[in-house]
């Protein structure tokens, strides 16, 4: 009786570990790379070859780190005695707040801020009488003074914009690719880099103010969401699946043409209808915006790292490889050439059955 009931326990345990592997195999997807795999699977089908095997996306590189980004500034000491000595320059109670222990755990943006406002109290002093009543030390003091600080206002500004999270949490590794269906907040964050590099290229012009609330504003706009991580990844995978759906194409064209003499048939006009069906009207439409978007939003950080007199080799290289919308082998070099590589592929075809599609700009450049 005991040995007669096994074989059924044997069925369910073995239905169930086929379920298992079968909800194993079977990975979700969502999003861009849903859409892609997707038109993937459903040119596939008509074409009657297996579907491209698509691996997982890479990921972005990580941003360098504290230590690599980061310019270390040397404490300016100055005794209170010798502050007091310029005390006609107005410094005095500046100093006295960047003394205090709060003055010493502010952000990098607030730092920056002091020491924009104690350089230029320090540059406005030669400008007035006060100068004149220093003893000969005391000038001196204030020349020193005024020459590191000079030289130290770009680092901080710097400092400013790569040691604060916000900025680095727009190259957050913990991203995903824009949806197709996603709200670009583009306009803000545009606004943003834009009002960072305004000031950036104004530090040392006396006729622009800086404001806390204006700059802390737009750094916080930029932690929302981390669009560069997710720009540099919408493109590595649209160039990913384009180069499979691409390498699959060239094999099947080269194995069976799908038309012969420049004569269309019933399967060229299945695959033309779902040619516009897929690539025209589904995946076309979200690859014009992902190119739009990308080099609009490469373009204003890369204005952006240039405004600055100064960078680090950690970050240059970061860009080089990145960033770039000229560099051949970045994430917008390689969209551009993969994308051009897979419509000229689809071109070639349906010149070949006489069936080229009346779209606008197939590229989506």
């Amino acid at each position: 009786m005991v040995r007669g009931k096994f074989p059924r326990v044997e069925q369910r345990l073995l239905g169930a570990l086929i379920l298992m592997i079968m909800a194993t195999g079977c990975e979700r997807r969502s999003g861009a790379d849903a859409l892609f795999v997707d038109y993937q699977q459903r040119i596939s089908n008509v074409l009657e070859v297996d579907a491209p095997t698509p691996r997982p996306p890479d990921n972005i590189a990580a941003f360098p780190s504290r230590d690599e980004r980061l310019f270390d500034i040397p404490e300016t000491r100055q005794g209170m005695l010798d502050v007091y000595a310029l005390r006609e320059c107005g410094i005095t109670s500046l100093v006295a707040r960047r003394n205090n222990q709060l003055g010493k755990v502010a952000p990098p943006s607030q730092r920056w801020l002091y020491e924009l406002e104690l350089w230029r109290l320090l540059r406005g002093c030669w400008n007035t009488d006060a100068v004149t009543r220093l003893d000969e030390d005391d000038r001196q003091r204030l020349l020193g003074l005024t020459r590191t600080k000079t030289a130290q206002l770009p680092l901080a500004s710097w400092n400013a914009l790569f040691g604060s999270s916000e900025w680095v949490a727009s190259f957050s590794r913990a991203s995903t690719a824009l949806a197709p269906e996603a709200a670009i907040p583009l306009t803000e964050s545009l606004a943003a880099v834009d009002y960072l590099r305004h000031a950036t290229l104004n530090q040392f012009n006396p006729a622009w103010s800086a404001q806390s609330s204006v700059l802390e504003s737009h750094l916080y706009t930029l932690q929302s969401e981390p669009l560069t991580a997710e720009v540099l990844r919408a493109l590595m995978l649209a160039s990913q699946r384009l180069s499979e759906m691409t390498n699959t194409l060239e094999a099947r064209v080269a194995d069976r043409p799908i038309c012969y003499k420049g004569h269309s048939n019933p399967n060229a006009d299945r695959l033309y209808d779902l040619f516009i069906a897929t690539f025209i009207t589904e995946v076309q439409p979200y690859l014009a915006t992902l190119s739009r978007a990308s080099r609009r939003w490469l373009g204003a950080v890369n204005n952006l790292l240039e405004a600055h007199s100064v960078s680090m080799p950690a970050v240059d290289r970061y860009r080089q490889a990145w960033l770039s919308l000229t560099d051949p082998k970045s994430p917008w070099q390689q969209f551009n050439e993969t994308l051009q590589r897979h419509v000229t592929l689809w071109q070639d075809i349906w010149r070949s059955c006489d069936l080229m599609p009346k779209a606008k700009n197939e590229s989506g450049a």
